[in-house]
């Protein structure tokens, strides 16, 4: 018997992807303006901002992006002084980055306009839809979670 073709436009992961997609490049728009970072660089930033002190491999871990991403984004941010590696005491062998008081700025310059970009995409749905995405996303991250 053979197999319905698969309606790509309806496949919730296809549709999950393509939304994910959307939203990160019209977010990136605001980063990219304001201060030339790319997609890696704008989530290393962030997540240095909201965590302080990790190693890369915690934030490729956090962030889910490539090592090979995550290293491009620190000799970036390294590059523009907002990033600033020191060497773990325990293990001489890591690495801790944190952000500089320049990468500092820059990170509080922005999470008002990442906090305003989340409130104009929620603002677009009623309540009821609202606390249905979210549940459902909460839902969805605890059956993928790894």
């Amino acid at each position: 018997m053979e197999a319905a073709a698969l309606e790509l436009e309806n496949f919730l992961p296809y549709r999950l992807n393509r939304l994910a997609d959307a939203v990160s490049r019209d977010f990136a728009r605001i980063y990219k303006d304001r201060h030339g970072l790319t997609r890696p660089e704008w989530r290393l930033l962030a997540t240095l901002g909201q965590y302080g002190a990790m190693t890369a491999t915690e934030i490729g871990a956090h962030s889910s992006m490539h090592k090979t991403k995550v290293s491009r984004a620190v000799a970036a941010l390294e590059k523009r002084l907002w990033l600033a590696r020191a060497t773990d005491d325990a293990d001489r062998r890591v690495e801790n980055l944190t952000l500089t008081r320049a990468g500092q700025r820059v990170y509080r310059e922005l999470v008002p306009f990442a906090r305003a970009f989340e409130a104009a995409m929620l603002a677009a749905l009623r309540e009821s839809e609202r606390k249905a995405l979210l549940t459902g996303l909460d839902a969805l991250e605890r059956g993928f979670a790894r």
